[in-house]
């Protein structure tokens, strides 16, 4: 799978956040977008997943040399992100069976076995709403990590994790990213510090 940006630039009113980006993403590798806050780290993110359009350039998705149209990315890549909402009406149990009918489980891993690996086994039945801020990101991780896709982007990933969610991260990520496209987005070192290349947006303005 590949992601390539060319010439692609982002302006909010008067002002560009980056110009002139040309960058290659390939899976099986992992890639870290770095720089301070504010910097368009997340607007980059979204426009990658294709939720964003850029004011200048575009993005191409490939597959085996193949184009896909952006309207059909979203069934090739999950993103896990501090903006993004899960929804809390439903439990957890429900919210999996949702997601699942649009991204099943990688290696037809079962909604219990799922629902263990984040340790999240004793709330399945409780409502979203309900869960703490680091159950919520263990969530999203998980659900990123474990759908049958062949990129992921991550946003700020141990966003509201403790220590012992931290550790939780770590082995996930190790386990779940080996063959395929990671992008993350972060200015905290001990979360990409396995990246094969790590790249400053500060050096496109």
């Amino acid at each position: 799978m590949e992601i390539i940006a060319e010439n692609l630039s982002k302006k909010f009113q008067r002002d560009w956040i980056f110009r002139n980006l040309n960058l290659r993403f390939q899976s099986p590798h992992s890639y870290t977008v770095v720089g301070p806050n504010g910097s368009g780290k997340s607007t980059l993110l979204q426009i990658l997943a294709g939720v964003a359009a850029p004011t200048n350039g575009e993005v191409l998705f490939k597959q085996q040399q193949q184009t896909i149209a952006v309207e059909y990315i979203y069934r090739h890549l999950s993103i896990a992100a501090p903006y993004l909402e899960l929804i809390e009406e439903f439990t957890l149990l429900e919210l999996v069976k949702f997601h699942c009918k649009f991204k099943p489980l990688k290696n037809e891993l079962s909604l219990e076995e799922f629902m263990d690996i984040m340790k999240l086994g004793r709330a399945k039945h409780k409502m979203i709403k309900h869960f703490s801020s680091g159950m919520k990101q263990r969530l999203k991780l998980g659900l990123a990590f474990y759908a049958g896709t062949e990129i992921i982007l991550l946003d700020e990933p141990t966003s509201n994790l403790d220590n012992q969610g931290i550790d939780w991260y770590h082995q996930e990520i190790e386990k779940n990213t080996q063959d395929r496209l990671l992008i993350l987005c972060s200015n905290q070192a001990y979360e990409y510090e396995f990246c094969d290349e790590v790249i400053d947006i500060t050096s496109f303005k």
